[in-house]
């Protein structure tokens, strides 16, 4: 099951023009909700989603660390965000902290790095990500989407959790998708896609380990205070997609957004 969590990723903002329809319905979070005197960790927040949650929990009074692997970019980003708040009160602080989720030496890097920067951690978003890309193998051996997607944030939140736990009340969101339903097997022989490899598949299974983990680790945690979530974010237009076919793109906003297709 998937659990939209709007009060912690913020709100989208869906362009108003697209080669589709020619409009999307922007969507908001209403919840007036403050953060103060909490401290969230978001991964990949140098554009897209990210950066939308990272521009909606500054303002409201959180300290947010950036996770990012490509440390300028999320700079650039951050100076972003205190821009767009100028002038307004409340707000909260941001840090950048580099992160690689394809390589299992920088997720531990980064994680013990916060472990020792900071008192509590009471959000953990897990929102980077990796889309239908041609097919490779990370320094560690692994295929690509699977271990960014996957492997890097099962370790990087494992790393985090007895610092979390301390800080309950808290919640973990890892950020899923509908592509789930791309998976029908979890192909554990051929975990690599050695044999046959079909990008959206390996997409999909990518993000059905991110179901099945918080399935199981809501299970884990239970009556220590952290509540873990999984959700599907909506279409979105981020450069996610930038490895597909334009039509391939269309076609998805299309299929996946039907209420666009209402009068």
């Amino acid at each position: 099951q998937l659990y939209g969590i709007p009060s912690l990723v913020a709100w989208y903002d869906v362009p108003k023009s697209t080669k589709v329809m020619g409009w999307f319905w922007n969507g908001k979070c209403k919840s007036k909700a403050r953060l103060d005197g909490k401290t969230v960790v978001i991964t990949g927040c140098n554009t897209g989603i990210g950066k939308y949650t990272v521009l909606d929990l500054y303002a409201r009074g959180a300290r947010v660390v950036m996770a990012c692997r490509n440390v300028e970019k999320a700079e650039e980003a951050r100076d972003w965000v205190i821009e767009q708040r100028s002038g307004q009160q409340g707000l909260g602080q941001l840090s950048v902290c580099h992160l690689d989720l394809s390589s299992l030496s920088s997720v531990r890097k980064c994680a013990e790095k916060l472990l020792h920067e900071e008192s509590h951690i009471h959000i953990l978003i897990n929102n980077a990500g990796v889309m239908m890309c041609p097919r490779s193998l990370t320094e560690d051996g692994y295929e690509l989407q699977f271990a960014t997607n996957h492997l890097g944030h099962f370790l990087f939140t494992l790393i985090l959790l007895p610092k979390i736990i301390s800080s309950a009340p808290a919640r973990i969101v890892n950020v899923a998708s509908m592509a789930h339903t791309l998976c029908n097997n979890m192909n554990y022989n051929d975990i690599n896609y050695e044999k046959s490899y079909f990008a959206a598949q390996a997409y999909g299974r990518s993000k059905a380990a991110n179901i099945l983990f918080t399935k199981e680790l809501a299970k884990r945690l239970k009556g220590t205070g952290v509540t873990v979530y999984s959700l599907h974010p909506g279409v979105v237009d981020t450069e996610l997609s930038r490895h597909l076919d334009e039509s391939v793109t269309d076609l998805l906003y299309v299929i996946q957004a039907p209420q666009l297709l209402c009068t």
